[in-house]
């Protein structure tokens, strides 16, 4: 997609390009390789956002892996975490004694992220690792360690390459800031 395309339209500015995110995701693709040697992990995919990441990551990890797939919601149509997570979609096999890597688009309040973490721990996963193209570390609401992240980011919203506002703007292969007017100013 051109940067020229309709979409771009509604962006601040691009923060992280196709190029930049590509070479990122190789190299955390090789960390993962290179700490999981000898594992055969579960990667578990947090639908909507994280699918884009997650099948170019994926493709990249030289390992015998698992793929799994769950959504989870603490956002509806909002920009603001609502603070009750829901599993709208859940796991489809058992991850007692797996080395689990949970795989999502962004890390931001970390509730989500928190409360799907205890619930895979009471699963009697071998190991939970948390993995995130985006880190936004400003916006985190409670203790979450995120072992393997491809960028820190600014509080800002942000969509493309999976992220979202409204269902919208996942397939810009770019990462953009979206401009306040498109959703109300109300990162």
């Amino acid at each position: 997609m051109d940067t020229n395309a309709v979409l771009y339209g509604d962006l601040e500015r691009i923060l992280l390009t196709r190029e930049e995110i590509a070479k990122a995701v190789r190299e955390l693709a090789c960390r993962i390789t290179h700490d999981y040697a000898g594992k055969e992990p579960v990667m578990i995919c947090i639908l909507k956002g994280a699918c884009v990441f997650f099948t170019d990551l994926i493709r990249e990890i030289d390992l015998p892996l698992t793929t799994e797939f769950m959504s989870v919601s603490s956002y509806g149509s909002s920009t603001k975490s609502s603070g009750v997570v829901r599993i709208l979609k859940d796991l489809d096999r058992d991850i007692s004694g797996k080395d689990v890597l949970v795989v999502e688009d962004i890390v931001d309040s970390g509730m989500s992220l928190s409360y799907l973490k205890g619930v895979l721990e009471n699963r009697n996963a071998a190991s939970i690792s948390i993995v995130t193209l985006l880190d936004k570390p400003a916006r985190r609401r409670v203790p979450l360690e995120v072992q393997y992240s491809c960028f820190n980011i600014p509080d800002a919203f942000v969509v493309g390459y999976g992220l979202d506002f409204d269902e919208k703007y996942r397939n810009l292969p770019d990462i953009g800031v979206l401009h306040p007017k498109i959703y109300g100013g109300q990162a």
